[in-house]
């Protein structure tokens, strides 16, 4: 597309910026012996053709471009399409003052043209450099968006395949540990193993229908965390205890889906599962700042394996909120006074 013709905004400036140059161009026929009235009269008309024949320089202009085309090459294109350009207006201008030859106040008009001939010549190959220059520099603009607008494609397109990526290493890791924990109760309670079942059966429908979204709200996030704890809760009985505590507004900021259960995960696997009473995980998230910040909170012995050794579930959640977030993103892990938290600190924008 013509990167004038093209956008709406930019051939009413172009136009413009013509009109100087048709005061410039009755100054040369004055001085070719018409009188100003004439000069006037004779030079607009000739510089809003000129204008918009100049926009053809863009057909010159890609067919030489300055990046890859030699210096002959576009100085040859150039000077052709420059000579055309003016011979074609010099025509058009001679054909303009005859016909204003029938009106007394242009009476001999025809006459002195052979005088303006040499000023037109000169300023029609003048006025195309400067088209071709203007032509030269928005071909380049527009490549330079193109490029740029190109990177930032590649770039979605290579966080997504990332994201994609880290998605996939949820499902076989959470199916693995379930599938795992149904085989161990099918002879020791096989009502249990059941059960297990039957609520896993629930919570794979629900990651499957959140799956695909890009964002979901917390509050849905917490519920799909939940079941996912009622699950576990067929294995554990009332070792397992899930205290929940979300705050005003919290509720509907968007989360990545499935952000959660590698948390809750962890926290059954390397908590509650590792001690003889067992114990309570805490999810709780308020607002402040503008940033949402969640906590998943459990009771442990020790310091998980993961924190230790930069395991599957924490490093999945950190490099997922590192993709999606950079520095607005931001995960941290500790234990402190026999219990291991995870902080989550996200930016606060509702779920649409």
């Amino acid at each position: 597309m013509h990167p004038i013709l093209a956008f709406r905004g930019r051939l009413g400036p172009y136009l413009a910026a013509w009109v100087p140059l048709a005061g410039l161009l009755s100054g040369l026929l004055r001085i070719g012996g018409v009188t100003w009235l004439q000069a006037a009269v004779i030079a607009v008309p000739l510089a809003v053709v000129y204008a918009f024949m100049s926009l053809a320089a863009w057909y010159p202009c890609r067919s030489a471009p300055l990046q890859s085309a030699s210096f002959a090459r576009v100085v040859v294109t150039q000077l052709a399409a420059a000579a055309l350009s003016a011979m074609l207006w010099l025509f058009l201008a001679d054909t303009w003052v005859v016909f204003l030859e029938q009106f007394p106040a242009f009476s001999g008009a025809a006459q002195r043209f052979p005088h303006l001939v040499v000023p037109l010549l000169a300023a029609g190959g003048v006025l195309y450099a400067l088209a071709a220059a203007l032509h030269y520099v928005l071909i380049g603009f527009e490549e330079a968006r193109r490029a740029e607008r190109s990177a930032l494609e590649l770039e979605v397109l290579a966080r997504e395949a990332e994201l994609r990526a880290l998605r996939a290493q949820i499902d076989p890791h959470f199916l693995f540990n379930a599938l795992n924990a149904i085989s161990s109760l099918i002879t020791s309670d096989p009502g249990a193993a059941r059960a297990m079942c039957l609520e896993l059966g629930e919570f794979l429908r629900e990651s499957a229908r959140v799956g695909g979204a890009a964002a979901i709200p917390l509050a849905e996030e917490v519920r799909l965390a939940e079941r996912y704890l009622t699950v576990e809760r067929a294995r554990f009985g009332e070792r397992l205890r899930v205290e929940r505590e979300v705050g005003d507004g919290a509720g509907a900021c968007a989360v990545p889906p499935l952000l959660l259960q590698p948390l809750v995960e962890n926290a059954v696997r390397h908590g509650i599962a590792q001690l003889v009473d067992g114990g309570v995980v805490r999810i709780a998230a308020h607002c402040a700042g503008g940033c949402l910040h969640v906590t998943v909170e459990n009771p442990v012995c020790q310091a998980p394996p993961e924190t230790r050794r930069g395991g599957l579930g924490l490093a999945n959640v950190r490099d997922r909120i590192a993709t999606l977030y950079g520095a607005d993103g931001r995960l941290d892990a500790r234990v402190s006074g026999g219990a291991f938290r995870v902080d989550l600190t996200l930016p606060a924008s509702a779920a649409r």
